[in-house]
């Protein structure tokens, strides 16, 4: 678990850098920077969506490879990485299009003003030209990590994020592009982390290879892959909603300020989960490659190391931020009412977070044992179900936008315990305790 879970969660947090980096940047750029913050964050919904499209076919296909490998079927698990690679081109080309098409509507309707627009626009804009890249670098990179294969999972990641931190400030301050630099840096840095996994995928390096015959649409192939691969979009894409709910609540309640504050709200929560989605994205191929050789004893030893892990992390998570929140808050911009506004509203907002770890490795041990309705439901509870409804309902019930930001806890409190509770209620039965010999 250590040797794969590692690499996994500096691989995830390598990956937030990407988006993260860029606000701390642009969050600095001298008397402008509030305003250029506050706008980019406007097209954070998008930015999610898309990377959403990429969890569905490659954290779909990528626990369906590892269940083969473990049957002994490396053809069948290669047919699968083939149509997820023609998956995530498609959906590359179609975003790409569509988004270029709607997104001033779009992100006027998400939450920007007059003030925000036009940073928003120009950093869209140029993040488009890249989505072919944001496909195929975290679309493919899982096939990675379902073989085993965690260190070379992580350097694709690194390369491109280390690229992005030392070309933010060349674009931003030597350049001076604004935002189209910021976004430029990003498209860049995904390309290259696209050429490695690409080339990684297609070298004698990886057990599994992209081969010409398997690309191609193949109807039962891919509907197995969006089968499980819809747990993880409706995850991420229901961030998308879920930023676009409380965006346009914090407008309406509070203006660009709070839009502000949501927006490094959003990217301190990106920063706590992910290495909660780190650890089970390095778990998961233990998981579902066991439970392909009926190895049930040894999935429910990684569940429990699994579950004291992640609630282990988020507990450390909430008390960092509800312990310093206004240093959390410098760290994305230096106005004094918007690192006071964070520090007062943090503590609140990430009040149930600490559940999350028990939420994350049930949804996630569902979805690698092959589990799609579960997992569907499950992706829906959290975001759907509890936080959207909260979060237009609390505000409006209290005449406050401090109700925005109290939906959160209330949601991650009800969807950690409802999850946990239908894990435990279901274990016995996918995972019978009278089993052949296990090691």
């Amino acid at each position: 678990m250590l040797r794969l879970a590692a690499p996994a969660v500096a691989a995830q947090l390598i990956n937030v850098l990407y988006n993260i980096v860029d606000r701390i940047y642009i969050g600095h750029i001298a008397v402008v920077g509030k305003t250029a913050l506050t706008g980019v964050g406007v097209t954070f919904p998008i930015l999610t969506l898309i990377s959403a499209f990429s969890a569905f076919a490659g954290m779909g296909g990528a626990p369906l490879a590892s269940i083969r490998l473990g049957a002994g079927d490396r053809k069948g698990a290669e047919a699968i990485l083939g149509s997820a690679v023609s998956m995530l081109v498609t959906m590359a080309l179609v975003l790409t299009l569509g988004f270029s098409v709607f997104q001033r509507p779009l992100l006027l309707a998400f939450g920007a003003s007059a003030d925000t627009i036009g940073y928003a626009t120009d950093y869209l804009t140029i993040y488009l030209l890249g989505t072919i890249f944001v496909q195929l670098s975290l679309g493919l990179n899982t096939f990675i990590s379902a073989q085993g294969k965690a260190m070379p999972a992580m350097c694709s990641v690194l390369i491109g994020a280390v690229l992005n931190i030392l070309l933010d400030p060349l674009f931003l301050f030597v350049f001076r592009m604004g935002v189209k630099g910021a976004a430029l840096a990003t498209i860049l840095s995904q390309a290259v982390s696209a050429v490695w996994v690409v080339g990684f995928l297609c070298s004698g390096r990886s057990g599994l290879h992209i081969r010409r015959e398997h690309l191609g649409f193949r109807p039962r192939v891919m509907g197995k892959i969006a089968a499980l691969g819809v747990a993880p979009f409706i995850m991420q894409s229901t961030e998308s909603l879920v930023t676009v709910v409380l965006n346009v609540g914090a407008q309406k309640y509070g203006g660009d300020l709070y839009v502000a504050s949501i927006t490094i709200l959003q990217s301190v929560m990106q920063v706590i989960v992910m290495p909660s989605h780190g650890i089970t994205t390095g778990v998961q191929p233990i998981m579902s490659y066991n439970y392909g050789a009926k190895n049930y004893a040894r999935v429910r030893a990684v569940f429990r190391r699994l579950l004291a892990v992640t609630m282990t992390v988020t507990t450390a998570a909430f008390l960092l931020v509800a312990l310093f929140p206004a240093a959390v808050a410098l760290m994305f911009n230096d106005d004094p009412q918007l690192v006071t506004l964070v520090g007062r509203v943090m503590p609140l907002f990430f009040g149930g977070v600490w559940a999350f770890g028990a939420q994350v490795a049930c949804q996630s041990t569902f979805m690698a044992l092959g589990q799609a309705k579960t997992s569907l439901f499950l992706a829906l509870l959290r975001k759907i179900i509890l936080l959207v409804p909260l979060a237009v309902l609390l505000p409006w019930l209290s005449g406050s936008v401090m109700g925005l930001y109290a939906a959160e806890p209330v949601a991650d409190f009800l969807a950690s315990a409802a999850t946990l509770t239908l894990f435990l209620k279901r274990r016995k039965t996918l995972l019978p305790l009278k089993t052949q010999e296990e090691n």
